[in-house]
């Protein structure tokens, strides 16, 4: 793969409103980097004042509960940024950030990033929109936490093909993972979220290819379960 261009970086999301100039200020003395899944990118409380773009792949944020438990806040997919709130207040790093399919990476220098937020008024508010989509997704896996297991899995599978799609498509092709880390985003035990994806299965709501990806094929059961709006 090629180095991230100017004109790419402009087609993403979070940097459309940003000009030329700007962006390769950005792009300045960048470092692209591959890791494999499992492989730990940042780790909780640690520094640095890096943040990255994800150009190919998907992530998990985790953290761990009093008794020890992993816990999955959010996920990344390509165009999303990590790190930049340590780069802002050069604070430790608040969770681990751990591949879950092989990722490309672009490191990114924290002082023009920071120098252009307070800049630049439109690239400051897209980076607002994008946490407060972060923010909108942990709000909606916190309500569902006393859900039923077909509800959490059903949410759980829409929000890895949304992260996993340029188009933030529900039926989007999810990637190949195990089903642990299928089960921790859902917040279920591993044997249940296995039984109840056997069952969406059986109904035609979820459907497997060859290479073991899954597609949600039907929509309807998340639309009356509240977890995508009717159409």
């Amino acid at each position: 793969m090629l180095p991230l261009s100017v004109s790419e970086l402009a087609e993403m999301p979070t940097f459309n409103s940003l000009e030329e100039i700007h962006l390769s200020q950005l792009l300045d003395r960048h470092r692209e980097t591959s890791h494999q899944p499992d492989q730990v990118i940042v780790m909780e409380q640690d520094w640095g004042e890096s943040l990255f773009l994800i150009r190919t792949g998907l992530a998990k944020v985790r953290t761990y509960s009093v008794d020890g438990d992993e816990v999955v806040m959010s996920l990344l997919g390509a165009g999303d940024i990590f790190g930049e709130m340590a780069a802002l207040d050069r604070a430790a790093r608040s969770a681990d950030v751990v591949a879950l399919t092989p990722l490309r990476l672009v490191k990114l220098r924290a002082a023009p990033f920071s120098a252009l937020l307070t800049s630049q008024p439109g690239f400051a508010l897209a980076l607002a929109r994008l946490e407060a989509s972060r923010l909108r997704d942990l709000n909606q896996r916190f309500v569902l936490q006393s859900a039923d297991a077909t509800t959490r899995l059903l949410d759980a599978l829409a929000y890895l093909a949304r992260k996993s799609s340029a188009a933030n498509d529900p039926q989007a092709p999810i990637p190949v993972l195990a089903q642990r880390e299928i089960a921790l985003l859902a917040g279920l035990a591993r044997e249940t979220a296995s039984r109840t994806l056997s069952k969406l299965r059986t109904r035609g709501t979820v459907v497997a290819a060859e290479d073991g990806a899954f597609t949600i094929a039907d929509l309807k059961p998340l639309v009356r379960r509240g977890l995508l709006p009717s159409v």
